[in-house]
């Protein structure tokens, strides 16, 4: 993975992969759609549109906690996958790679999405291990599988997801 230079160097990265029984195409139509975590993201109350799509898209995920991040797109891989940073408007963010990764078979395909966040991950990586990999890898780890548990249900089922389908979490649920 390769960040951006004007990016904090972060010093973990916290994936999560999921199988898919659809192909690359219908993956890419619903991740690159407008508004698209309004779909299947399970703690996404709204997510308004300011720019998209492409290089350079800006929206916003305003979550059931009440919190409101913005995603700028740096990198848009077209059929592939996109690249972007997350958070408050004005505040520090975290960098977030989407991947869409064929299979042999056509009908089928895995998504990543590794999180590089800013929270215990830009200073001393012997100080900062023991806070992150105890508390924030685990709860980026919940929420990445919740995130693409989500777009799976939404490929299985065609209708938005429930909020909070696969149970709450405290930092994005009321």
């Amino acid at each position: 993975m390769i960040i951006p230079d004007h990016i904090p160097k972060y010093n973990r990265g916290i994936t999560s992969v999921e199988t898919f029984n659809v192909d690359t195409n219908n993956i890419w139509r619903i991740i690159s759609s407008e508004s698209n975590l309004e779909l299947f993201h399970p703690f996404c109350e709204l997510n308004p549109i300011e720019k998209w799509p492409g290089k350079g898209s800006i929206d916003e995920v305003h979550y059931l906690s009440g919190w409101i991040f913005e995603r700028e797109f740096l990198a848009w891989h077209e059929g592939e996958g996109y690249d972007l940073i997350i958070g408050r408007k004005y505040g520090r963010k975290s960098y977030v790679s989407w991947r869409i990764i064929p299979s042999r078979h056509h009908s089928s395909c895995k998504v990543s999405i590794t999180i590089y966040p800013f929270i215990f991950n830009t200073g001393s990586k012997f100080i900062e291990a023991i806070p992150f990999l105890l508390f924030i890898k685990p709860k980026l780890k919940s929420y990445l599988q919740s995130v693409l548990g989500g777009l799976k249900w939404y490929t299985i089922n065609q209708v938005p997801i429930p909020k909070n389908y696969f149970g709450k979490h405290s930092w994005f649920s009321k």
